[in-house]
């Protein structure tokens, strides 16, 4: 039987060349003979080691964080910084919204606002409180609605982020409520990060009661048997609690966002079932061409154990790259996501082979018992049909991925704020209310620090706030020597200003809408005015730090892609010996992600789909499409590691002829079709069900993964990537003389390639 396209009724099954010496047994296949050995203390010792982990890391929760999303060092945070350390404003602002059928100003509302007022100014943890019916006049009016219905108790928290929401929580719990004809209710962005934590909390055990019932049907139908299904929910499992006790240990160092939760659970749960149904299904192939038992695992380990190994430090190493952006949101998705690869890798590596010991027949039973030859599965017709048509079917799915990503094109960058939250919540129910009936909203305002204002003289400082009041947008200025409208002084300082510790603080008050073309043109006119004195001025506020979030991220964007490509590409030539497949993997991987980018923008900004249920704020929050970048990337390098590692092992054992290359190609995915396709079903499921997440970010987050998994396993992996290989050719194995010595030296081995003469009938489901 050849190895061209002309052989049928025959499958290659890798087997070991009985003339071929024995190679040393490396660390994968100690593992697995320790596993043959003693599987039940194997799997004891891992049982324990996960309790413990899981006991130390369980408490968690209550150390996660719902901010992060800003630059700590950026202008925005010194800004912020001097509010807080200098001018007592609080880390964090808690809003308490009081109406009543007789209006603010009526004796009910003004009894509970004045007494409510009075109580948070004796909190030690309120910095500043400010309310409609103890501030002066001017500042008073600012926060009655236009109606005269509400009125606003403002104050500052403090605590830092973490500590602050947990005291915002507490106050909102003792004065939130009813009383007396009285609505009181609490907002602001302390109760919004208050909630979101909460919210986020109740999403992940909602996720889990999702995902992880329907993935087990679904292994159930794969595995062909209960047990061998239960087994990698068994490894995910422990891949999660281990990951739980990595970020608790990072907590006592740095701040970590509760969202990292999220990403734990459906990421452990995904790659679990990668990796054990990658494994799994290697030996199942090794027992029905006929090897022993041990052997068929020490070869899987060798093989499939190496691939998972190598595919979880690409993953890992392409989540890596978030910690190199200075928000804590970005940095927290990159411990999260190390930590679960790292541990799930190690459970699937250990604890798999000694299940497989102990579950004998179960494992290899089940669905898998009838022998097909490879033309007539399902996957080696879809590839060499592809293949016949490389051209015309590779140019239309690449215009299908463009045309559905040509939304991302129009993306806007925005800051999360209320909105994320669903309606029925407090704070979403205050901030709606004041964009709605309040003429003044404090999110629009910008607060400009002058860091060293000793000896600026007060006229000059009147001409900067002046000049600020001018700018289109403004609707009033409170400086240190007064309030400016439209260039004219109107009165004495309404807002929290002056001078302290040789700092002055200027507020401007603004109409132009968050995140809009006006509020951006508003920020560059305040930082052309000329300052007071000549002084450095820094500006904070929602815009600002929205801008400054914004430029974080595209600063360092160039970076964090160019070092991505160079160890894709380094990782790749490793194991394949070729510079032209890791530069296939790249452009292939950027083409997978454009429809969930499309597709992200086109909900979740443009309002489409109802934008499944969340409010559109006309904007994307900047962190998520680079954390949807970096995960779905190194995800799609998962199933570039699984397709490209077998193809390349019957390719070594070919004549390396064009028809060998053709032949190499259909059986690499027809062996590995069904197991990629089946963990993209499992892997999309845990995703899917971040759409249930109430918060809106998230549930873009659990879209744009879900369609960047789908896409990737199919359009890209199972069509693109043989069309490409088909044009390609043999030039696809080509490498330069100097970099092929150095990868004959240093290159990744699979193990020993199947003989090309080897031919059987497998299991064909």
């Amino acid at each position: 039987m050849s190895g061209g396209n002309g052989r049928t009724g025959t499958v290659i099954a890798p087997t070991e060349d009985p003339g071929a010496s024995a190679p040393p047994r490396g660390l994968l296949q100690r593992i697995a003979g320790l596993a043959i050995a003693a599987p039940k203390r194997t799997l004891a010792v891992a049982v324990v080691l996960m309790a413990a982990a899981g006991v130390f890391g369980i408490p968690v929760a209550d150390s996660l964080s719902a901010g992060g999303f800003g630059d700590p060092t950026s202008e925005s945070a010194r800004a912020t910084a001097a509010l807080v350390d200098d001018f007592g404003q609080g880390d964090v602002q808690l809003v308490f919204l009081v109406s009543a059928p007789g209006g603010a100003n009526g004796p009910a509302a003004r009894r509970v606002g004045t007494e409510i007022a009075a109580q948070l100014a004796a909190s030690p943890h309120v910095t500043s409180v400010s309310s409609a019916w103890t501030a002066p006049r001017q500042a008073a009016a600012s926060l009655v609605s236009r109606d005269g219905a509400a009125g606003l108790i403002v104050a500052g928290v403090g605590g830092g982020e973490s500590r602050a929401q947990a005291y915002a929580e507490d106050l909102s719990n003792r004065f939130a409520r009813d009383r007396d004809g009285v609505t009181v209710r609490a907002g602001g962005v302390a109760m919004v990060n208050a909630q979101i934590t909460a919210q986020a909390q109740h999403d992940v055990m909602v996720m889990e009661a999702i995902a992880i019932p329907l993935s087990f049907l679904v292994l159930v139908w794969v595995f062909g048997g209960l047990l061998a299904a239960a087994l990698p929910v068994a490894v995910g499992g422990m891949s999660i609690l281990g990951a739980l006790a990595v970020l608790r240990l990072i907590t006592f160092a740095t701040d970590v966002s509760i969202f990292a939760l999220n990403l734990s659970t459906a990421l452990g749960l995904a790659l679990a079932i990668d990796y054990t149904l990658l494994i799994i299904s290697r030996y199942r192939d090794e027992i029905a061409g006929g090897a022993a038992r041990d052997d068929a695992l020490l070869r899987t380990m060798a093989t499939a154990g190496r691939t998972v190994v190598f595919s979880a430090t690409t993953v890992a190493l392409s989540m890596a790259a978030m910690i190199l952006f200075p928000m804590h949101f970005l940095k927290s998705f990159g411990y999260a996501g190390i930590a679960t690869v790292a541990f799930t890798a190690i459970a699937a590596v250990v604890v798999t082979p000694a299940a497989i010991v102990l579950l004998g027949d179960r494992v290899i039973g089940g669905r898998a018992s009838v022998p097909t030859t490879v033309e007539r599965q399902f996957w080696y017709r879809t590839t060499t049909f592809v293949m016949r048509r490389a051209l015309p079917v590779g140019l239309a799915v690449v215009a299908v991925l463009l045309l559905v990503g040509l939304p991302f094109l129009g993306v806007r960058w925005g800051f999360p704020d209320d909105r994320v939250l669903p309606a029925s919540a407090s704070a979403r129910e205050v901030g709606d209310q004041l964009r709605r009936d309040f003429a003044t909203d404090s999110t629009t305002a910008v607060s400009v620090v002058v860091p060293d204002a000793t000896g600026i003289a007060a006229g000059e400082m009147t001409r900067y706030a002046l000049d600020l009041s001018r700018v289109p947008d403004v609707s009033a200025v409170s400086a240190p020597t007064g309030t400016f409208v439209d260039g004219r002084p109107v009165g004495p300082p309404s807002a929290p200003t002056g001078f302290a510790h040789g700092r002055a603080l200027v507020t401007v008050s603004s109409t132009a809408p968050l995140f809009s073309d006006r509020s951006e043109a508003q920020l560059d006119r305040l930082h052309a005015v000329p300052t007071p004195g000549g002084r450095t001025v820094e500006l904070t506020g929602t815009a600002q730090t929205n801008r400054d979030s914004v430029h974080a991220i595209t600063s360092r964007l160039p970076y964090v892609l160019g070092l991505i490509a160079v160890i894709t590409f380094g990782l790749l030539f490793l194991l394949t010996g070729s510079v032209v497949l890791p530069l296939k993997a790249l452009v292939l991987n950027v083409l997978s992600l454009t429809a969930a980018f499309g597709a992200i923008v086109w909900i979740f900004q443009d309002h489409h789909l109802g934008g499944l249920g969340t409010a559109s704020t006309g904007t994307l929050v900047a962190n998520m499409p680079v954390l949807l970048f970096c995960i779905a990337f190194g995800l799609a390098m998962d199933y570039e590691v699984f397709v490209v590692s077998r193809i390349r092992e019957f390719w070594l054992a070919s004549g390396r002829t064009p028809a060998d290359h053709r032949e190499s190609v259909a059986l690499g995915i027809s062996r590995t079709g069904r197991v990629v396709t089946a963990a993209a079903l499992v892997m999309s499921i845990s995703f899917a069900a971040l759409i249930a997440s109430h918060v809106s970010f998230m549930r873009m987050f659990g879209v744009g993964l879900t369609l960047a998994v789908v896409v990737d396993a199919t359009l890209v992996r199972m069509v693109l990537l043989p069309a490409f290989l088909q044009l390609l050719g043999t030039r696809s194995w080509w490498a330069p003389t100097s970099l092929a010595r150095l990868h004959a030296r240093f290159g990744i081995s699979e193990g020993p390639a199947p003989a090309p003469a080897s031919v059987r009938a497998i299991d064909g489901a």
